[in-house]
């Protein structure tokens, strides 16, 4: 018969059941101080974070790990944040947070220019960047709500296959395609063009936008709103989303 004492010892070896992984984070930081600190920041929020002092290092550590979100200074040696960005994108769809120490409008736009999602300002404040972290990371995985669409007929698409001229969405697969070849969105940009889908032909202005796509629950930067939309219409057709001056932007239904 086996004793408490035996049995007991069993389950300690063994240990609790295995969790989720937690979410990987990849900070590429060339000041030691800064990096230090958003490092003990993340993983007290219960991230895996992974550093790299450099761009040429970040990218050899992107490339090397399973990461699920990078966060990327634009003043880096040997290969600047933008430059690290264009090519983490040539790659991935991974989202991508860039951070500035000036909060510069040429570092904003050229960072948002080459692929990022979005920016914080240095000093760093850890609740914003946390905020901003997981309203990407709910990007990432976000899927449509609604019940299983059937046919509706036999000369239909099924209702979530939505179709603008050449393009088509497909709002449960979540794949998006330009005369038949398929798109390449990042997480954002799905978001965006499914925001625009869902209202075809309304114009849906940069606050609204801002708050439904990047979860802002606070007064945020609209020059994200124009740089991601001028991303996508170079991906999906520049006629397809159209300017509004003064309001906002609009899916052109044809």
């Amino acid at each position: 018969m086996t004793s408490n004492a035996q049995v007991g010892s069993v389950s300690e070896a063994r240990g609790p059941a295995p969790g989720p992984a937690p979410v990987g984070v990849l900070v590429v930081e060339d000041d030691a101080t800064i990096r230090r600190a958003v490092q003990l920041a993340l993983e007290r929020y219960g991230y895996r974070v992974d550093v790299a002092a450099d761009g040429l290092s970040g990218l050899e550590a992107f490339r090397a790990g399973a990461h699920d979100l990078l966060i990327l200074d634009v003043m880096l040696p040997e290969l600047d944040g933008i430059g690290l960005c264009h090519r983490i994108r040539e790659e991935s769809s991974v989202p991508v947070l860039m951070m500035s120490a000036r909060g510069d409008a040429l570092d904003v736009v050229a960072g948002l220019e080459a692929g990022a999602d979005d920016y914080v300002i240095k000093p760093v404040d850890t609740a914003v960047m946390v905020a901003r972290i997981r309203a990407l990371l709910r990007r990432a995985t976000f899927r449509p709500d609604g019940p299983t669409p059937e046919k509706s007929g036999r000369d239909r698409a099924p209702d979530h296959i939505l179709t603008f001229g050449d393009l088509t969405v497909d709002t449960l697969g979540m794949e998006v395609r330009r005369a038949g070849a398929t798109v390449s969105l990042t997480p954002t940009e799905l978001r965006l063009l499914l925001e625009f889908a869902a209202a075809p032909g309304s114009v849906l202005d940069r606050r609204r936008l801002l708050r439904d796509v990047w979860d802002y629950g606070w007064e945020g930067d609209t020059r994200v709103v124009d740089l991601c939309v001028l991303r996508l219409r170079k991906k999906i057709g520049s006629g397809r989303i159209e300017t509004v001056r003064g309001f906002g932007y609009k899916l052109v239904r044809g």
